[in-house]
């Protein structure tokens, strides 16, 4: 099991998102804390070294930090402005 960290900036961005994807996107970091990252993709570029899990047309922007079993929310938005 894996701890979550949420940083505030996160959270005004979930507050901004409508119930139903926040539903959605909160069953995704639900997912990340079990250890679930089927289909989770590692980003490129300036981005490399985190990774992003889809959640409807919103993304996941996280980073697994060592083997500390810590994961770092980075970015949540919807799919064309995440990256």
């Amino acid at each position: 099991m894996f701890k979550i960290i949420i940083p505030k900036p996160i959270f005004k961005e979930l507050e901004k998102i409508d119930k139903t994807n926040q539903k959605l996107i909160f069953e995704k970091i639900k997912d990340l804390e079990n250890g679930n990252f089927t289909n989770d993709k590692p980003l490129k570029s300036k981005y490399k070294g985190k990774f992003r899990k889809r959640a409807g047309s919103y993304r996941i922007i996280y980073l697994k930090e060592n083997d500390i079993l810590v994961i770092t929310l980075v970015r949540i938005a919807q799919r064309k402005e995440v990256y």
